[in-house]
């Protein structure tokens, strides 16, 4: 939120700056969800862009012993520079996005009724609920092309797009359970709390192939 108020607050002093100029808003949707953007000219090839992105949405997934019901909390903030190299729509950007995309994550026990974690299985009860979370580097750099220029001398509507990379670093998981110790004793919940810590490694060796998040989004734009 601090983010997001910061570009605010630079977006209505730039307004401020140049009133007589061109400011568009844009409306998109794409993989990091449906979005908003505000965008002020700076110089004549030259606009800044500040926006706010967010979805949820749910979907399955597994490692190789643990199947997981995954719901996806997408949340960024974008504050970007958009250069048009050709005085036209294309355009090069890169800026700073902050990232509060997050992933919640339930195991679910098999057919049988059981967990499989690091080569040892146990019961469901035994394990009770296995929950994880997976977190992403707040601050994260962005790279891309893109076509329209929202903030144009010609007022009217017009069509936008984006293609790039958020370059997030590796996600990091965090798995937990609850096992009862007064019931199953204190030995077998130990035993389990580092199957559970192996389970844990081997989520994140599987998430160390995200560290680039494509950026693909389409949209509309009205310049005021």
């Amino acid at each position: 939120m601090k983010v997001m108020t910061s570009a605010l607050a630079l977006s209505l002093a730039l307004l401020a700056a140049g009133s007589a100029q061109a400011v568009g808003l844009s409306a998109e949707l794409g993989t990091t969800g449906l979005g908003a953007h505000l965008s002020v000219p700076l110089q004549e090839n030259l606009n800044a862009r500040f926006g706010v992105n967010a979805l949820n949405y749910s979907f399955d997934g597994s490692t190789s012993n643990v199947n997981y019901d995954f719901k996806l909390k997408l949340q960024t903030f974008d504050a970007l520079l958009d250069f048009h190299p050709m005085a036209g729509a294309f355009r090069i950007s890169a800026g700073l996005v902050y990232n509060n995309n997050k992933i919640d994550a339930v195991g679910r026990p098999n057919a049988s009724g059981s967990f499989t974690l690091n080569g040892t299985t146990y019961t469901a009860a035994q394990v009770g609920t296995l929950n994880g979370n997976v977190d992403f580097r707040k601050m994260s750099p962005y790279l891309g092309i893109g076509w329209g220029n929202a903030a144009a001398k010609d007022k009217g509507w017009g069509f936008t797009s984006d293609l790039g990379v958020l370059f997030q670093g590796s996600p990091t998981a965090h798995l937990s359970s609850n096992c009862n110790a007064a019931t199953f004793g204190q030995a077998s919940c130990d035993a389990l709390a580092s199957s559970v810590r192996a389970e844990e490694a081997s989520l994140n060796d599987k998430l160390r192939n995200f560290r680039f998040y494509p950026v693909v989004r389409v949209g509309v734009s009205y310049r005021f």
